[in-house]
């Protein structure tokens, strides 16, 4: 196993898993790995059809609200995020995103930032062909209070607009408006924060 997914595997048995559903989807994403296939994306849209993503959640946790853009392909109220570059640490994948979409420099919300606080195993729907995204999700610091940079060319091209959604505003949502794993996020979310 390549350095840097051995790295990767061991950020991922670091987190403490949720639920029975995360715990699968966690040695799902670690029996991947240690398979030997690619774990990176390396050709636009989906190849291979089983690829890394990093979530970047901004939380603003004094509001108990999560900031989610409204994905033009994926036609869901998303997390920042993005597919982890070949050889990248998913960690760099999450604080580049922000900065790439948002124009933020993010600060992480908890200690051990370089360890996901969640992770799935999810195909994806919308207007592009599906796949699966193994994702790792990382929280960071945000205000629901300061202004967004939604007028930077990346969010126009790949977003429509954003909200500050509460904890429980989001739990009292249709998990359709969301990644399918969102209120199981805000539940474990609301154990952390």
């Amino acid at each position: 196993m390549s350095d840097v997914r051995a790295k990767i595997a061991e950020l991922i048995k670091k987190v403490n898993p949720f639920d029975s559903e995360e715990q699968e989807h966690i040695q799902d994403a670690l029996d991947w790995i240690a398979s030997g296939v690619e774990i990176f994306r390396i050709e636009k849209p989906a190849v291979p059809l089983k690829h890394l993503v990093s979530y970047s959640v901004l939380v603003d946790s004094k509001e108990r609200k999560v900031l989610l853009l409204d994905h033009k392909k994926a036609l869901k109220k998303l997390p920042s995020g993005g597919h982890i570059d070949k050889d990248e640490m998913p960690f760099e994948t999450a604080k580049r995103e922000l900065a790439e979409e948002l124009g933020i420099e993010p600060k992480p919300t908890l200690n051990n930032s370089d360890i996901p606080v969640f992770v799935t195993v999810t195909k994806t729907v919308g207007l592009t062909p599906g796949h699966i995204d193994v994702s790792l999700w990382f929280v960071f610091e945000g205000d629901s209070k300061l202004k967004i940079n939604d007028e930077s060319e990346e969010f126009r091209k790949e977003f429509d607009g954003f909200h500050w959604l509460g904890f429980d505003e989001i739990l009292l949502m249709p998990i359709e408006e969301f990644d399918p794993n969102m209120h199981r996020f805000v539940n474990k979310l609301k154990k952390i924060i």
